[in-house]
């Protein structure tokens, strides 16, 4: 049975093994423009930049996501029964209380951040608080307070930075690659390839985000409450929302409880999510 520190480890070195997938891609299209160019200073400025980003990256990434989604921090006189909530859930699982951020936004969602416990970040939209009953608030704060725990948030919130990263280096690639005359109509070409190729590369970094650790957060969410019916009624409500949450993008989808750009036609391996249905049922027949 999962428990709330099942995947700690597995996800920690997912972590360094995402940051080496990067910084090999980022080497890769140096070493790619600095032949095209006939510049072997450029493969030096690649590498540094690749490292410096990666260090950056590890430290700052979550206040680039807050920053991202508009998120603001609240202060626990503002919400305190929600504060009450996350200190009993934290207490529950041993973990230290998490920041809390609002987004000003009706839409239904949330989602966690921060490169550690120590550093978590709790974000729910001003809908959910506003929308959701008590119970349904609790069961969505244990499934985030569970993320810190398994510290999935470290992997989703970095692969944020670098697929945006990876996204710049190919537009770069191919708008200077078509106006310099070393590079030609050979570096336009590599570079039409990279920013066709750059969504693909963006979407395969986040899909090693694996979707089992929604169904893991549920479950060890649900264990935190020991009433998984509060989850499974707000995963309902969120699902059947039609709102999008305005200040989310493709980089930044994985990270929220459900899918927050409300994309209804997508192959199941193209999700971040896995279905909602399934969740909620998974959440059910665990009261069976």
């Amino acid at each position: 049975m999962a428990t709330l520190y099942t995947h700690q480890s597995k996800n920690i070195v997912k972590t360094w093994l995402l940051m080496t997938a990067f910084f090999g891609l980022m080497i890769a299209i140096g070493f790619i423009v600095s032949i095209i160019f006939d510049n072997g200073a450029i493969l030096i400025f690649v590498s540094l930049f690749a490292i410096g980003t990666s260090v950056w990256s590890y430290w700052f990434s979550d206040k680039m996501v807050l920053k991202m989604t508009k998120a603001k921090e609240v202060s626990r006189e503002n919400l305190k029964d929600l504060y009450e909530i996350v200190d009993n859930l934290a207490i529950t699982a041993g973990l230290p209380t998490p920041k809390i951020y609002v987004i000003d936004d009706m839409a239904l969602n949330a989602f966690a951040t921060g490169r550690n416990p120590e550093h978590g970040v709790i974000v729910f939209t001003r809908g959910l608080l506003e929308r959701l009953n008590e119970e349904e608030i609790r069961g969505v704060a244990a499934h985030e307070m569970s993320h810190i725990g398994n510290r999935d948030i470290l992997v989703g919130t970095i692969a944020v930075i670098f697929t945006s990263i990876i996204a710049i280096a190919s537009r770069f690639m191919f708008f200077s690659g078509g106006s310099n005359n070393r590079g030609g109509i050979f570096g336009l070409v590599i570079g039409l390839l990279l920013l066709i190729i750059a969504p693909l590369i963006a979407t395969m970094l986040k899909l090693a985000i694996s979707r089992k650790r929604e169904f893991l957060a549920d479950a060890s969410g649900a264990m935190l409450t020991r009433y998984p019916e509060g989850l499974a009624s707000a995963l309902e409500k969120i699902s059947s929302d039609d709102r999008p949450v305005q200040t989310a993008s493709d980089t930044t989808a994985h990270l929220f409880i459900a899918n927050p750009l409300k994309q209804k036609k997508m192959k199941k391996w193209f999700m971040t999510h896995p279905p909602v249905e399934e969740r909620i049922a998974r959440l059910r027949g665990s009261l069976e």
